[in-house]
């Protein structure tokens, strides 16, 4: 750094660019996620173990057809909620027990450029889940329908859900609350959300119900579209849609950086 003038200085000292922050904050986010053996055990592991497993052994009745082609969609939607929502909720939770916020709240970069940096890296590695288990699933005989604009709406609809009810969730609750709440959900709406158990199976009464809830409309929908070859799913994205503005609205009013 050199003078060129009374109080001048070149480089001129000052926090950089914004977008170059989001950008910066977004790696160092999506580099903390992938080395964070729990985060890849949920994001990962799980997900593939289920794919695999349910597709080679007979355990589950899928209906007609190939049980790959009625699992992957199920557990494309599994894999967006571990990241979005189970994966942010327990991480976030904790950043802002240990202070870690409230940090980088006095920093330059702005709240909601923290919260935009985390949603690129919770896309980030969404698109390396899908390209890992799309290449799975090929490998076990998958034979995917339908277009890729719906496709893309319905996991980008899905992730600002889940991300929505993970920032609330985080936002709200104490750290070890966020832990215990956040594995809990992620193992009922597994079970209950037709990933891998269709809802025809469920009582009518139930299935009314569990067809309202956003991984049940994200796995629906994606099945509709790789599986049957459907065109836009547009109730599926109505219900997704509720949910991302709902989730995201009350994270916003609600969280606490403290």
């Amino acid at each position: 750094m050199t003078a060129t003038g009374t109080g001048t200085y070149t480089p001129k000292p000052g926090a950089a660019p914004l977008p170059r922050m989001i950008a910066a904050q977004a790696l160092l986010e999506t580099k903390m996620l992938l080395r964070n053996g729990e985060q890849l055990l949920l994001t990962v592991v799980i997900p593939t173990l289920l794919l695999v497993l349910f597709s080679t052994v007979d355990i589950v009745d899928t209906g007609a057809g190939e049980a790959v082609d009625f699992l992957t969609p199920g557990i494309l939607a599994l894999a967006v909620m571990s990241t979005a929502f189970t994966g942010q909720a327990i991480a976030t939770g904790f950043e802002r027990r240990y202070g870690v916020l409230k940090r980088l709240a006095s920093s330059p970069l702005p709240r909601w450029g923290l919260m935009t940096a985390k949603t690129l890296s919770v896309l980030v590695t969404e698109v390396l889940q899908v390209i890992l288990l799309t290449v799975i699933a090929f490998a076990l005989g998958w034979s995917p329908q339908g277009g890729p604009v719906a496709v893309v709406l319905l996991l980008v609809l899905g992730t600002a859900a889940f991300s929505g009810l993970g920032l609330l969730m985080a936002g709200t609750l104490k750290a070890e609350a966020t832990l215990a709440a956040a594995n809990l959900v992620f193992l009922l709406l597994l079970v209950g959300g037709g990933v891998i158990v269709p809802l025809d199976k469920f009582p009518s009464g139930a299935q009314d119900v569990l067809g309202l809830l956003p991984i049940s409309a994200l796995s629906d929908g994606l099945r509709d579209v790789l599986q049957h070859g459907a065109g836009m799913p547009w109730g599926n994205l109505g219900i997704l849609a509720v949910w991302a503005v709902a989730g995201l609205a009350a994270a916003g009013k609600f969280f606490r950086w403290e």
